[in-house]
């Protein structure tokens, strides 16, 4: 398994512009909204030692995603927890809504097509047409560039960049 810094680097190795990093932080949490919707329209019961729980696919998805952050580093995964729960939170809020199918994909496509001109600006493709990880990745990301912004782990931001940095510069050469 990949360490998280080997993940946040080669998925930093495309997203270096600045202009590319904010476009994701629209893009991705729309994307992430989008398929937390999409994933709770439809819920099933358990009935545990008489308790009766309700899930969604969403919840189940948002668990192993989790508990994969959580094993990759610990600070940036209880931030992904309260990320999830806000998520999890505004899509439950919606899930009733009539047409909110529609809405869920409208917001979906929308946030894609942010994400792509990012990439136009970075002239590089996305991490996840490399590596489908990509795509449980740049959540991590984005939490990560947080934490960064804020002044937090200051060690894993100096030890990702260069690293992402020398992986763009080997890209561009095979490219040429």
């Amino acid at each position: 398994m990949k360490t998280v810094e080997e993940q946040l680097s080669n998925y930093k190795s495309v997203h270096l512009n600045k202009r590319n990093i904010h476009t994701h932080f629209i893009g991705v949490p729309l994307i992430v909204w989008a398929i937390t919707v999409l994933l709770s329209l439809n819920t099933f019961t358990l009935v545990l030692a008489e308790q009766t729980v309700t899930y969604t696919p969403a919840i189940i998805l948002f668990t192993i995603t989790l508990l994969y952050y959580f094993t990759l580093h610990l600070k940036l995964a209880i931030g992904m927890l309260i990320y999830v729960a806000i998520n999890l939170y505004l899509a439950s809020l919606v899930t009733d809504m009539q047409n909110v199918l529609w809405l869920a994909i409208i917001v979906f496509v929308v946030g894609w097509i942010i994400q792509f001109i990012g990439h136009i600006f970075e002239k590089a493709k996305p991490a996840f047409l490399d590596d489908m990880m990509g795509l449980a990745i740049g959540p991590l990301f984005l939490m990560a560039e947080v934490y960064f912004m804020l002044g937090w782990e200051k060690k894993l931001a100096n030890n990702i960049i260069p690293k992402a940095i020398k992986k763009r510069r080997l890209i561009e050469r095979a490219q040429k």
